[in-house]
C-alpha cells in the first residue's frame, strides 16, 4: 500500500514538473512574441488588403498586443508543450502505442497547420474583399483591429481543427469503431451537418460558410478513402 501510494506521489510530482515546464515555455514565448509584435501585427493583417484599422478606447489595442502574443506564445511553445506532454505518458505505453501515437501526432500538426494556412491564404481575404466592395460611397468600412483579431483568429482556428477530421477518421477506422460503408451511407446527412457547423463557428455570412463547408466535405471524401485503404490493409494481414 505504502508503495503505491509512493507510485502516486513520484507521478504528481512528475505531472507537476511538466506542467511548470509548459507554463514557464508559454511564458517565454509569449514575452518573445511580444517583442516581435510589429511584424506579427503585420502578417496578421496582410491579408485584409490593407484595410487601415482604429481602436476604440485607450486600452483596446495594447490588449489586442497581449492576446496576439499570448496566442504567438502558445504556439511557440507548442512543441515544447508537445514533448512535455509525451514524456509523461510515454512510460505507461507500449512500442506499438508509441509508434502509433507519434505518428497520430505529427500528421495532426500538419492538418492543422494545412487548415490555418488554407484559411489565411484564401478565406480571409476573400471574406474581407466580399464585404468591403458591399460598402458605399457615403458609408466606408472601418474596421476596429480587435474585432478584425477576433474574426481572423475565428477563421485561424476553426480551419486548423475542421482539418483534423481525415485524422478522427483514422483513429476511429483503427478502432474499428467506423467502416467506409458507413461512412458513405451517411454522407448527405454527413455533408447537411458540416455545412451547419460552418455556419455555427464562422462568422455570420455566407461566404466564410462555404468556404469552410466545401473543403469540410472534401475532407470528409478523403476520410472515406483513407477508411477503404485501412480495411484494405487490415484484411490482407489477417
Amino acid at each position: 500500500m505504502e508503495d503505491r501510494q509512493l507510485t502516486l506521489v513520484e507521478h504528481l510530482s512528475e505531472l507537476r514538473k511538466r506542467i511548470i515546464v509548459i507554463f514557464l515555455a508559454i511564458i517565454a514565448g509569449s514575452i518573445i512574441s511580444y517583442s516581435f509584435i510589429g511584424k506579427i501585427v503585420d502578417i496578421l493583417v496582410r491579408p485584409a488588403n490593407k484595410l487601415e484599422f482604429i481602436y476604440l478606447s485607450p486600452p483596446e489595442l495594447f490588449l489586442a498586443y497581449i492576446k496576439i502574443s499570448v496566442i504567438s506564445g502558445l504556439i511557440i511553445s507548442s512543441p515544447i508543450s508537445l514533448m512535455q506532454i509525451w514524456l509523461f505518458i510515454k512510460p505507461g505505453l507500449n512500442q506499438s502505442e508509441r509508434k502509433y501515437l507519434r505518428f497520430a501526432l505529427s500528421m495532426g500538426i500538419v492538418f492543422f497547420l494545412v487548415g490555418v494556412i488554407f484559411a489565411y491564404f484564401t478565406m480571409v481575404p476573400i471574406t474581407i474583399a466580399f464585404f468591403t466592395q458591399v460598402s458605399r460611397d457615403n458609408i466606408a468600412p472601418l474596421f476596429s483591429f480587435d474585432s478584425y483579431l477576433t474574426f481572423i483568429s475565428t477563421l485561424l482556428l476553426s480551419s486548423g481543427l475542421i482539418f483534423e477530421l481525415p485524422m478522427l477518421i483514422i483513429l476511429l477506422t483503427q478502432l474499428r469503431l467506423v467502416r467506409a460503408t458507413r461512412l458513405i451511407k451517411y454522407r448527405k446527412y454527413v455533408v447537411l451537418i458540416i455545412f451547419i457547423i460552418a455556419a455555427i463557428i464562422t462568422p455570420p455570412d455566407v461566404i466564410s460558410q462555404i468556404l469552410l463547408g466545401l473543403p469540410m466535405v472534401f475532407l470528409y471524401e478523403l476520410s472515406i478513402w483513407i477508411s477503404k485503404m485501412i480495411e484494405k490493409r487490415r484484411e490482407e494481414y489477417d
